[in-house]
Protein backbone atom coordinates (compact mmCIF):
# COMPACT_ATOMS: atom_id res chain seq x y z
CA UNK A 1 0.00 0.00 0.00
CA UNK A 2 1.09 3.36 -0.87
CA UNK A 3 1.75 5.78 1.56
CA UNK A 4 -1.70 7.48 2.62
CA UNK A 5 -2.69 10.88 1.02
CA UNK A 6 -3.31 13.81 3.43
CA UNK A 7 -6.02 15.70 2.54
CA UNK A 8 -6.94 19.45 3.67
CA UNK A 9 -10.67 20.71 3.91
CA UNK A 10 -10.90 24.69 3.05
CA UNK A 11 -14.37 25.43 3.59
CA UNK A 12 -16.60 23.59 6.42
CA UNK A 13 -19.91 24.03 5.52
CA UNK A 14 -22.37 21.05 4.35
CA UNK A 15 -20.90 20.36 0.96
CA UNK A 16 -17.41 20.12 2.61
CA UNK A 17 -19.25 17.87 5.37
CA UNK A 18 -19.88 15.29 2.42
CA UNK A 19 -16.49 15.13 1.65
CA UNK A 20 -15.60 15.14 5.04
CA UNK A 21 -18.08 11.67 5.27
CA UNK A 22 -16.77 10.00 1.58
CA UNK A 23 -13.06 10.78 2.39
CA UNK A 24 -13.73 9.52 6.21
CA UNK A 25 -14.53 6.21 4.60
CA UNK A 26 -11.45 5.62 2.77
CA UNK A 27 -8.80 5.59 5.52
CA UNK A 28 -7.02 2.75 4.09
CA UNK A 29 -6.12 5.20 1.39
CA UNK A 30 -6.20 8.72 3.04
CA UNK A 31 -5.68 11.05 6.44
CA UNK A 32 -8.24 13.18 6.48
CA UNK A 33 -5.20 15.94 8.25
CA UNK A 34 -6.61 19.63 8.25
CA UNK A 35 -9.78 21.89 7.82
CA UNK A 36 -10.45 25.65 7.56
CA UNK A 37 -13.15 28.02 7.81
CA UNK A 38 -13.67 31.90 7.93
CA UNK A 39 -15.60 30.69 10.89
CA UNK A 40 -13.52 28.72 12.82
CA UNK A 41 -15.31 27.49 15.58
CA UNK A 42 -17.28 25.73 12.90
CA UNK A 43 -14.38 23.95 11.43
CA UNK A 44 -13.30 23.15 15.23
CA UNK A 45 -17.10 21.21 15.25
CA UNK A 46 -16.66 19.51 11.65
CA UNK A 47 -12.94 18.69 12.80
CA UNK A 48 -14.43 16.58 15.89
CA UNK A 49 -17.45 15.16 14.05
CA UNK A 50 -15.38 14.17 11.43
CA UNK A 51 -11.94 12.86 12.78
CA UNK A 52 -10.05 15.71 11.27
CA UNK A 53 -6.91 15.45 12.65
CA UNK A 54 -5.93 19.46 12.66
CA UNK A 55 -7.95 23.02 12.54
CA UNK A 56 -5.79 25.60 10.33
CA UNK A 57 -6.20 29.37 11.33
CA UNK A 58 -6.60 30.25 7.47
CA UNK A 59 -6.37 29.13 3.81
CA UNK A 60 -3.02 30.35 3.04
CA UNK A 61 -1.64 28.89 6.04
CA UNK A 62 -3.13 25.04 4.83
CA UNK A 63 -2.04 25.70 1.23
CA UNK A 64 1.41 26.52 2.41
CA UNK A 65 1.47 22.92 4.70
CA UNK A 66 4.03 21.16 2.81
CA UNK A 67 2.91 17.38 4.07
CA UNK A 68 -0.63 18.01 2.75
CA UNK A 69 -1.34 16.43 -0.79
CA UNK A 70 -4.48 17.43 -1.77
CA UNK A 71 -7.48 19.66 -0.75
CA UNK A 72 -10.90 19.60 -1.19
CA UNK A 73 -12.59 23.45 -1.95
CA UNK A 74 -16.15 24.01 -0.97
CA UNK A 75 -16.23 27.90 -0.82
CA UNK A 76 -18.63 30.10 -2.35
CA UNK A 77 -18.12 30.61 -5.91
CA UNK A 78 -16.38 33.77 -6.04
CA UNK A 79 -12.89 32.24 -4.12
CA UNK A 80 -13.14 28.91 -6.10
CA UNK A 81 -11.13 30.74 -8.53
CA UNK A 82 -8.25 32.66 -6.26
CA UNK A 83 -7.97 29.53 -4.04
CA UNK A 84 -7.64 26.82 -6.64
CA UNK A 85 -4.79 29.00 -8.06
CA UNK A 86 -2.85 29.40 -4.94
CA UNK A 87 -3.34 25.81 -4.24
CA UNK A 88 -2.14 24.78 -7.96
CA UNK A 89 1.34 27.08 -7.27
CA UNK A 90 1.82 25.77 -3.97
CA UNK A 91 1.67 22.20 -5.58
CA UNK A 92 -1.75 20.53 -4.68
CA UNK A 93 -4.04 18.49 -6.18
CA UNK A 94 -7.35 19.65 -6.58
CA UNK A 95 -10.84 18.40 -5.48
CA UNK A 96 -13.21 21.64 -6.44
CA UNK A 97 -16.64 22.14 -5.64
CA UNK A 98 -18.80 23.08 -8.86
CA UNK A 99 -18.87 25.23 -10.61
CA UNK A 100 -15.30 24.96 -11.44
CA UNK A 101 -15.47 28.81 -11.67
CA UNK A 102 -17.63 32.03 -11.62
CA UNK A 103 -16.87 32.70 -14.98
CA UNK A 104 -15.31 31.25 -18.28
CA UNK A 105 -12.48 33.84 -17.64
CA UNK A 106 -11.83 32.37 -14.07
CA UNK A 107 -11.82 29.02 -15.35
CA UNK A 108 -9.36 29.58 -17.75
CA UNK A 109 -7.07 31.06 -15.71
CA UNK A 110 -7.37 27.88 -13.91
CA UNK A 111 -6.61 25.58 -16.67
CA UNK A 112 -3.60 27.79 -17.04
CA UNK A 113 -2.20 27.39 -13.73
CA UNK A 114 -3.13 23.25 -13.62
CA UNK A 115 -0.77 23.17 -16.71
CA UNK A 116 2.07 25.29 -15.20
CA UNK A 117 1.43 22.65 -12.02
CA UNK A 118 0.93 19.68 -13.86
CA UNK A 119 -1.75 18.80 -10.83
CA UNK A 120 -4.72 16.89 -10.90
CA UNK A 121 -8.02 19.38 -10.64
CA UNK A 122 -11.77 17.04 -10.51
CA UNK A 123 -15.14 18.99 -10.11
CA UNK A 124 -16.64 16.44 -8.37
CA UNK A 125 -20.62 16.39 -10.31
CA UNK A 126 -21.63 13.33 -8.26
CA UNK A 127 -24.27 12.83 -10.58
CA UNK A 128 -21.93 11.10 -12.40
CA UNK A 129 -21.70 8.50 -10.36
CA UNK A 130 -25.17 7.38 -9.60
CA UNK A 131 -25.68 3.78 -10.86
CA UNK A 132 -28.27 4.69 -13.40
CA UNK A 133 -26.25 7.30 -15.02
CA UNK A 134 -23.26 4.55 -15.06
CA UNK A 135 -25.36 2.08 -16.97
CA UNK A 136 -26.67 4.59 -19.44
CA UNK A 137 -23.47 5.57 -19.86
CA UNK A 138 -22.40 2.11 -20.57
CA UNK A 139 -25.23 1.65 -23.26
CA UNK A 140 -24.27 4.82 -24.77
CA UNK A 141 -20.49 3.84 -25.14
CA UNK A 142 -21.82 0.46 -26.50
CA UNK A 143 -23.90 2.25 -28.87
CA UNK A 144 -27.14 0.72 -27.94
CA UNK A 145 -28.18 4.11 -28.65
CA UNK A 146 -26.50 5.08 -31.94
CA UNK A 147 -25.74 8.48 -32.76
CA UNK A 148 -27.37 10.38 -30.17
CA UNK A 149 -28.86 13.82 -31.79
CA UNK A 150 -30.89 15.06 -29.45
CA UNK A 151 -30.64 15.29 -25.33
CA UNK A 152 -33.42 17.49 -22.68
CA UNK A 153 -32.69 17.75 -19.24
CA UNK A 154 -34.68 19.30 -16.49
CA UNK A 155 -34.47 20.18 -12.06
CA UNK A 156 -37.19 21.95 -11.78
CA UNK A 157 -37.55 23.09 -8.26
CA UNK A 158 -40.90 24.28 -7.33
CA UNK A 159 -40.62 26.00 -4.03
CA UNK A 160 -36.56 25.95 -3.46
CA UNK A 161 -34.24 29.17 -3.47
CA UNK A 162 -31.59 28.41 -1.10
CA UNK A 163 -30.41 30.93 1.76
CA UNK A 164 -32.46 33.93 0.16
CA UNK A 165 -30.21 37.22 0.86
CA UNK A 166 -26.96 34.98 1.47
CA UNK A 167 -23.99 34.34 -0.95
CA UNK A 168 -26.43 32.02 -2.98
CA UNK A 169 -28.58 34.81 -4.40
CA UNK A 170 -25.91 37.87 -4.93
CA UNK A 171 -24.79 37.54 -8.41
CA UNK A 172 -21.05 39.02 -7.03
CA UNK A 173 -19.94 35.99 -4.98
CA UNK A 174 -22.36 33.58 -6.82
CA UNK A 175 -22.51 34.10 -10.26
CA UNK A 176 -25.86 33.76 -10.93
CA UNK A 177 -28.97 31.58 -9.59
CA UNK A 178 -30.16 27.78 -10.32
CA UNK A 179 -28.16 27.69 -13.48
CA UNK A 180 -25.18 28.05 -12.20
CA UNK A 181 -26.08 26.38 -8.86
CA UNK A 182 -28.10 22.86 -10.48
CA UNK A 183 -27.92 23.68 -14.27
CA UNK A 184 -24.18 23.04 -14.00
CA UNK A 185 -24.81 19.29 -12.91
CA UNK A 186 -27.45 18.88 -15.36
CA UNK A 187 -25.48 20.06 -18.57
CA UNK A 188 -22.10 18.33 -16.90
CA UNK A 189 -23.96 15.22 -16.71
CA UNK A 190 -25.95 15.33 -19.82
CA UNK A 191 -23.04 16.66 -22.20
CA UNK A 192 -21.13 13.60 -20.86
CA UNK A 193 -24.05 10.76 -21.52
CA UNK A 194 -24.07 12.03 -24.72
CA UNK A 195 -19.91 11.36 -25.39
CA UNK A 196 -18.81 15.07 -24.63
CA UNK A 197 -19.52 17.09 -27.98
CA UNK A 198 -18.08 20.29 -28.14
CA UNK A 199 -20.69 22.82 -27.69
CA UNK A 200 -20.32 25.84 -30.70
CA UNK A 201 -23.71 28.63 -29.83
CA UNK A 202 -26.29 28.89 -27.19
CA UNK A 203 -29.56 30.52 -27.05
CA UNK A 204 -31.07 31.12 -23.47
CA UNK A 205 -33.54 32.81 -21.12
CA UNK A 206 -33.85 33.67 -17.27
CA UNK A 207 -35.87 34.77 -15.28
CA UNK A 208 -36.63 36.41 -11.57
CA UNK A 209 -40.41 35.47 -10.94
CA UNK A 210 -40.19 34.39 -7.35
CA UNK A 211 -37.00 35.97 -5.42
CA UNK A 212 -37.10 39.75 -6.11
CA UNK A 213 -40.55 38.87 -3.81
CA UNK A 214 -39.25 36.98 -1.23
CA UNK A 215 -41.64 33.99 -3.22
CA UNK A 216 -40.57 30.25 -3.41
CA UNK A 217 -38.09 29.83 -0.56
CA UNK A 218 -36.51 26.52 0.21
CA UNK A 219 -35.22 25.19 3.63
CA UNK A 220 -31.43 25.12 2.17
CA UNK A 221 -29.07 27.71 3.10
CA UNK A 222 -29.56 30.40 5.98
CA UNK A 223 -31.58 33.57 5.17
CA UNK A 224 -30.31 36.91 5.49
CA UNK A 225 -33.30 39.14 5.15
CA UNK A 226 -31.18 42.22 5.18
CA UNK A 227 -29.16 40.61 1.77
CA UNK A 228 -30.07 40.76 -1.74
CA UNK A 229 -31.31 38.91 -4.34
CA UNK A 230 -30.02 40.08 -7.86
CA UNK A 231 -30.14 36.40 -9.60
CA UNK A 232 -32.42 34.32 -11.74
CA UNK A 233 -34.72 31.76 -10.05
CA UNK A 234 -35.18 29.96 -13.47
CA UNK A 235 -33.37 29.28 -16.91
CA UNK A 236 -33.85 27.38 -20.11
CA UNK A 237 -31.60 27.72 -22.63
CA UNK A 238 -31.08 25.15 -26.59
CA UNK A 239 -27.30 24.14 -26.52
CA UNK A 240 -25.92 23.49 -30.38
CA UNK A 241 -22.87 20.94 -30.77
CA UNK A 242 -20.03 20.91 -33.38
CA UNK A 243 -21.98 17.12 -33.82
CA UNK A 244 -24.53 18.99 -35.14
CA UNK A 245 -26.57 17.03 -31.94
CA UNK A 246 -28.87 19.54 -29.59
CA UNK A 247 -29.18 20.14 -25.88
CA UNK A 248 -32.24 21.37 -24.26
CA UNK A 249 -32.12 22.85 -20.69
CA UNK A 250 -35.06 23.86 -17.68
CA UNK A 251 -33.74 24.26 -13.95
CA UNK A 252 -35.46 25.98 -11.71
CA UNK A 253 -35.53 27.01 -7.73
CA UNK A 254 -39.28 27.69 -7.76
CA UNK A 255 -41.95 27.80 -10.53
CA UNK A 256 -45.73 27.41 -10.15
CA UNK A 257 -45.49 23.50 -11.92
CA UNK A 258 -45.93 20.39 -10.60
CA UNK A 259 -42.61 19.13 -9.79
CA UNK A 260 -40.78 16.50 -7.31
CA UNK A 261 -37.22 17.80 -7.53
CA UNK A 262 -36.22 15.34 -9.48
CA UNK A 263 -33.07 15.86 -12.06
CA UNK A 264 -33.96 14.15 -15.28
CA UNK A 265 -32.10 13.26 -18.46
CA UNK A 266 -33.47 12.10 -21.97
CA UNK A 267 -31.65 11.16 -24.52
CA UNK A 268 -32.99 10.36 -28.21
CA UNK A 269 -30.55 8.68 -30.37
CA UNK A 270 -30.71 6.91 -34.12
CA UNK A 271 -31.54 3.45 -32.69
CA UNK A 272 -32.71 4.11 -29.18
CA UNK A 273 -33.44 6.16 -26.31
CA UNK A 274 -33.11 6.60 -22.52
CA UNK A 275 -34.82 8.41 -19.67
CA UNK A 276 -33.24 8.93 -16.70
CA UNK A 277 -34.97 10.07 -13.42
CA UNK A 278 -33.53 9.97 -10.16
CA UNK A 279 -32.79 5.98 -9.81
CA UNK A 280 -35.37 5.46 -12.36
CA UNK A 281 -34.31 3.82 -15.77
CA UNK A 282 -36.00 3.26 -18.97
CA UNK A 283 -34.73 2.55 -22.46
CA UNK A 284 -36.62 2.69 -25.92
CA UNK A 285 -35.95 1.48 -28.97
CA UNK A 286 -37.70 -0.58 -31.97
CA UNK A 287 -38.46 -4.41 -32.81
CA UNK A 288 -40.11 -6.03 -35.55
CA UNK A 289 -41.64 -2.33 -36.28
CA UNK A 290 -42.80 -2.58 -32.62
CA UNK A 291 -41.83 -0.04 -30.08
CA UNK A 292 -40.44 -1.21 -27.01
CA UNK A 293 -39.64 -0.09 -23.37
CA UNK A 294 -36.86 -1.48 -21.34
CA UNK A 295 -37.33 -1.02 -17.64
CA UNK A 296 -33.76 -1.11 -16.20
CA UNK A 297 -33.19 -2.30 -12.06
CA UNK A 298 -29.98 -0.52 -10.84
CA UNK A 299 -28.47 -1.66 -7.89
CA UNK A 300 -27.01 0.52 -5.98
CA UNK A 301 -23.21 -1.05 -4.14
CA UNK A 302 -21.61 2.32 -3.02
CA UNK A 303 -22.60 5.69 -2.85
CA UNK A 304 -21.69 8.04 -5.48
CA UNK A 305 -19.50 10.06 -3.16
CA UNK A 306 -17.49 7.30 -2.57
CA UNK A 307 -17.09 6.81 -5.69
CA UNK A 308 -16.17 9.72 -6.97
CA UNK A 309 -14.00 10.00 -4.11
CA UNK A 310 -12.32 6.91 -5.46
CA UNK A 311 -11.88 7.87 -8.40
CA UNK A 312 -10.03 11.62 -7.71
CA UNK A 313 -7.37 8.93 -5.43
CA UNK A 314 -7.03 7.13 -8.32
CA UNK A 315 -6.06 9.99 -10.88
CA UNK A 316 -3.80 11.42 -8.14
CA UNK A 317 -1.67 7.98 -7.69
CA UNK A 318 -1.85 6.69 -11.33
CA UNK A 319 -1.28 10.06 -12.67
CA UNK A 320 -4.27 10.38 -15.23
CA UNK A 321 -6.92 12.85 -16.19
CA UNK A 322 -10.27 12.80 -14.43
CA UNK A 323 -13.36 12.12 -16.23
CA UNK A 324 -14.61 15.19 -14.36
CA UNK A 325 -11.51 17.19 -15.30
CA UNK A 326 -11.11 21.24 -15.45
CA UNK A 327 -11.81 21.07 -19.02
CA UNK A 328 -14.86 19.80 -18.55
CA UNK A 329 -15.71 22.44 -15.54
CA UNK A 330 -14.56 25.26 -18.34
CA UNK A 331 -16.73 23.70 -20.56
CA UNK A 332 -19.93 24.11 -18.18
CA UNK A 333 -18.55 27.87 -17.24
CA UNK A 334 -18.31 28.95 -20.90
CA UNK A 335 -22.12 27.38 -21.52
CA UNK A 336 -23.46 29.71 -18.67
CA UNK A 337 -21.75 32.81 -19.64
CA UNK A 338 -23.30 31.76 -23.45
CA UNK A 339 -26.83 31.32 -21.56
CA UNK A 340 -26.34 34.65 -19.24
CA UNK A 341 -25.48 36.57 -22.57
CA UNK A 342 -27.93 35.45 -24.54
CA UNK A 343 -30.68 36.13 -22.15
CA UNK A 344 -29.48 39.87 -21.86
CA UNK A 345 -28.82 40.12 -25.40
CA UNK A 346 -32.13 38.13 -26.91
CA UNK A 347 -29.54 36.57 -29.36
CA UNK A 348 -27.95 33.87 -30.38
CA UNK A 349 -24.86 33.76 -28.53
CA UNK A 350 -21.26 31.28 -30.04
CA UNK A 351 -19.09 30.34 -27.33
CA UNK A 352 -16.04 31.99 -26.61
CA UNK A 353 -13.41 29.01 -26.82
CA UNK A 354 -10.33 31.04 -27.01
Amino acid sequence: MANKLRIGIIGAGSIATAHMHGFGQLQEDVILDAVTDINLELAKNRAKEFGVRRVIESSEELLQDKSIDAVVIAVPNKWHAPLAIQALQAGKHILLEKPMAINGEAAKEIRKAQKESGKIVMIPHQLRWQASALEVKKQVEDSSLGKIYYAKTTNLRRKGIPGWGSWFTQKELSGGGPLIDIGVHMLDLTLWLMGNPKPVSVYGSTYAAFGPEKKGLGSWGTPNWNGTFDVEDLATALVKMDDGSTLSLEVSWAAHKDTDDTATVQLMGTEGGALLKGNTLRFYTEKFNQPIDVDIPVLTEESERILLNKHFIECIREGKEPISSSLTGLTNNLIIDAIYESSVTGKEVLINWD
